[in-house]
């Protein structure tokens, strides 16, 4: 092992607690130090953060880390801290003295690592004083947000592109688990106007999630039937409306179930306590809509269940996402009405044919409609709308439908013996 290979190793182990990298991540670690600007596809669960901060302990200067968050943000901080490691976040939650001491910190060149959200940059003052701190790296965390292409657009993130040249382009990372060809060349024209980054595609595949769908005619009774044979279980059943959310959790509780609502709509204290309670319990079913987004990272949930389809396949799988990041089994059935997807179909291509937008959207509903209309495997259709070519799941609604699970399993062994017939010598 060369001396490199053993500091990173070495850093992996006692500054991070980790025997060995995941997938990928350790190419991405050598990209960052090797200097090279970065768009990084990983899946959920496949280790983003270790990216950036791991080269931020192994380098000089400053990694200045962008997060829609605050909550994702303080978590990270918070996780560090008990590492060891000098970092610091500057948010409007935070107290003016905690603002006050992660201030002085940067100014004295004490961190390592400094997480702001992107209105954060909308202030000159701060956009100065990181001008003058030792910046040298941006990672910019949960990049799909940067492309009006994408399911979870926020306006603030089109400041990183100033930014960035206020920085004299310094050296930058963009990384996100949902990214589509449309949001992709979004990112790259929007962060990196100077020339485009590598761009590493680490796959989109979570195989121990199992995929179903079905046609939507008594949702209430769907649901409950979906939600009662996983009773006990932690789960997230996505709607579309307020009113649905709070419909969906009443009923789900009157059959005995500890279901929670969660929408934009709620008084913030009761909506924040409702994901707490998510958060520390393992018997909680979240009824939500897509305000239940970004910065859920509990290991457990075993279903996520779509009352309504979403309006992007991006959306459904950056949803879908949010079970089984354990890497144990779980499920994501989703139920649709086709009718209903045909006439949203027809009302967006009846929109302004010189739209640069109608191209995307189009091809992101057509999609979800190939996705559910289909008689293939779930994944491969879902898996090839990313560029990615697969076999059939064996894990998937029509994979078990068409074979059976058992005839599946025999299929699959049958295969492998043949391969090894044919290795042998």
């Amino acid at each position: 092992m060369d001396d490199a290979a053993a500091s990173l190793s070495e850093t992996l182990t006692q500054r991070f607690g980790h025997a060995d990298f995941r997938p990928g991540q350790e190419a991405l670690v050598r990209a960052v130090l090797a200097g090279e600007n970065l768009l990084a596809v990983m899946p959920t669960g496949g280790g983003k953060s270790l990216c950036y901060q791991l080269p931020a302990l192994l380098r000089p200067g400053l990694t200045v880390v962008v997060s829609p968050l605050i909550a994702l943000m303080r978590d990270q901080v918070l996780a560090l801290a008990e590492r060891g490691i000098p970092a610091a976040t500057i948010n409007v939650s935070n107290s003016s003295e905690e603002n006050a001491a992660a201030m002085e910190a940067l100014e004295s060149n004490r961190l390592k690592l400094l997480y702001i959200a992107p209105e954060r940059l909308a202030n000159p003052a701060m956009v100065l004083r990181l001008q003058y701190a030792r910046v040298s790296l941006l990672a910019v965390d949960e990049a799909h947000c940067i492309s009006e292409w994408g399911h979870d657009f926020r306006p603030d993130y089109l400041l990183l592109g100033e930014f960035r040249g206020k920085l004299k382009q310094v050296q930058t990372i963009a990384l996100t688990a949902t990214a589509d060809r449309f949001t992709r060349e979004e990112i790259v024209r929007r962060l990196f106007p100077d020339g485009p980054p590598r761009i590493v595609v680490r796959g989109y595949d979570r195989p121990n999630i199992r995929l179903s769908m079905r046609s939507r005619h008594r949702s209430d009774r769907q649901i409950i039937d979906f939600v009662g044979e996983r009773r006990g279980n932690c789960g997230i059943v996505y709607a579309a409306t307020r009113r649905r959310t709070e419909r969906y959790a009443e009923i789900l509780r009157k059959h005995g179930h500890n279901a929670l609502p969660y929408h934009a709509g709620m008084v913030h204290m009761e909506r924040q306590s409702n994901q707490d309670i998510f958060q520390a319990r393992n018997d909680v079913v979240m009824v939500a809509t897509v305000a239940f987004g970004l910065g859920i990272d509990k290991p457990g949930v075993r279903y996520v269940l779509h009352a309504d389809l979403p309006t992007s396949i991006e959306s459904y799988y950056q949803e879908i996402g949010r079970a089984g990041r354990d890497g144990a089994p779980a499920e994501a059935h989703a139920l649709f009405e086709r009718q209903h997807l045909d006439g949203r179909r027809a009302e967006l291509a009846a929109t302004d044919k010189a739209s640069p937008q109608r191209e995307a959207h189009l091809a992101r509903l057509d999609a979800l409609l190939d996705l559910s209309a289909s008689r293939q495997c779930r994944r491969q259709g879902l898996l090839r709308y990313f560029g990615e070519i697969s076999e059939a799941c064996g894990n998937c609604d029509r994979c078990l439908e068409g074979f059976g699970l058992a005839r599946w399993r025999g299929f699959r062994a049958a295969r492998r013996r043949l391969a090894g017939s044919k290795e042998a010598p």
